[in-house]
């Protein structure tokens, strides 16, 4: 039988260093909330291919809709001949984003490849250049959602110059000592000092940061980022990427703050594991460039389309919103219970959106200097005792929960048992402990 260590071996001499594999286990099978690795271990995911499998791994529906079209056809390139499904999907995802008004989708094949384009779309519409992200920010690897990307290590480093007239303002966190006057004012400033916002075509903002730690933007805020850019005539882009799908409980995380966004980004779980994005957006700002300007040659693959409408089918049939919510309440109790526990001190904040959640490890919770050795302590506890976790955050010391939402609640259980035994363990493992 291969092994784990036999695979990392030839992946080692194989495969190019930048791809990193944390977890070092090579997966075999996989079902709903579950993955079987080579050597036959059996692991609870709660990473779900970084927030992909929001209706579990291999859903009959989805698998049956993939196993129909592949029956038709693979592939012919949209652009050429074109087929129902990605008409249809687009309808679908039209109706499904916020905003009372008329809608278009575009299909591509990555988030970045997604959020590139509704840049392009954005300067397109507005004839301006400059476009503001948010520090924290993860919108992809490409040399333009690089530079909107809000982390140098590991991302950005050696990799420059990136695109230009792209500027960050810090993310609000009360947790991390940042206000939502204070992230205002730095846009300000931002346009005082660096770009007129009569030059801004976009600010772009995931309602909840992914590789950022799962940081919520105040509600409050983002009406006010909406407010500012009306103000200025700034389209405002909702990266979805790992938010949405039902993942929060709603199909896109910024519902919840009744904010209406210009043009929204998908993927990760849109598809179900296969690879696809769209960018949903006003039909006026989506019907700006002309034939040609947007797509791929992969864009909108059939079989991913396809992939697609079973997502959404089970989504709706098995009220996956409302799971969402639920599961969001258990994960968030049961790790307030461990945080309430005296040997467990290093807990910082528990924060999210739905079952989006996550929990930042600190050395002190006075100073809330943060813990990365631990974390990383604690992923490699939890996998020795059969559980996936991944971490994120600016230093590496946040543990984020990304479980399917067809989880049972018996499997969720087991697997934050797990989590808090490694915690436990970890934490009392720590020099001065």
């Amino acid at each position: 039988m291969i092994s784990n260590a036999d695979l990392r071996a030839r992946r080692d001499a194989a495969v190019a260093r930048g791809v990193s594999n944390p977890t070092g286990i090579y997966a075999a099978k996989a079902e709903n909330a579950f993955v079987w690795d080579v050597e036959g271990k059996r692991y609870i995911d709660f990473a779900g291919g970084i927030g992909v499998q929001n209706v579990g791994h291999r859903h009959p529906k989805v698998i049956e809709a993939v196993r129909r079209q592949l029956d038709g056809f693979v592939h012919t390139a949209f652009q050429v001949l074109p087929y129902e499904l990605y008409v249809e999907l687009a309808e679908k995802l039209n109706a499904l984003a916020p905003g009372d008004f008329p809608k278009k989708t575009a299909l591509f094949t990555t988030g970045a490849e997604a959020n590139e384009h509704a840049i392009k779309i954005a300067r397109f519409a507005t004839g301006r250049p400059g476009v503001i992200a948010f520090s924290g920010a993860f919108h992809g690897r490409t040399l333009l959602t690089l530079a909107l990307t809000g982390k140098v290590a590991p991302y950005k480093t050696g990799f420059g110059p990136l695109p230009g007239e792209v500027y960050h303002a810090p993310f609000p966190s009360a947790f991390h000592g940042v206000s939502e006057r204070q992230s205002l004012d730095a846009i300000e400033a931002l346009f005082a000092h660096d770009i007129g916002p009569e030059r801004v075509s976009a600010i772009i903002i995931e309602p909840v940061q992914g590789e950022g730690g799962f940081r919520v933007a105040p509600f409050g805020f983002l009406h006010e980022l909406r407010a500012l850019c009306d103000r200025h005539g700034i389209l405002l882009i909702s990266d979805e990427v790992q938010a949405g799908m039902g993942r929060t409980g709603r199909y896109f995380s910024i519902e919840h703050s009744g904010v209406v966004p210009d043009l929204v980004v998908a993927s990760k779980s849109l598809a179900a594991g296969f690879p696809l994005s769209a960018v949903i957006g006003r039909a006026e700002l989506m019907d700006g460039p002309g034939q040609g300007g947007l797509g791929g040659t992969f864009s909108g693959n059939p079989v991913a389309c396809a992939a697609a409408l079973a997502v959404l089918e089970v989504l709706e049939e098995q009220d996956l919103l409302r799971r969402g919510l639920a599961l969001g309440e258990l994960v968030t109790g049961r790790l307030q219970a461990m945080a309430r526990r005296n040997d467990l001190t290093s807990i910082g904040e528990i924060r999210g959106l739905g079952a989006m959640i996550a929990v930042e490890l600190v050395a002190d919770r006075e100073t809330r200097t943060p813990a990365p050795e631990l974390a990383r302590s604690v992923t490699a506890l939890a996998r020795r005792d059969g559980l996936i976790v991944l971490t994120a955050g600016h230093a590496g010391n946040v543990l984020r929960v990304l479980v399917p939402l067809t989880a049972p609640d018996e499997v969720v259980e087991d697997g934050l048992a797990i989590l808090e035994r490694a915690l436990v363990e970890a934490e009392a493992g720590q020099p001065g402990s």
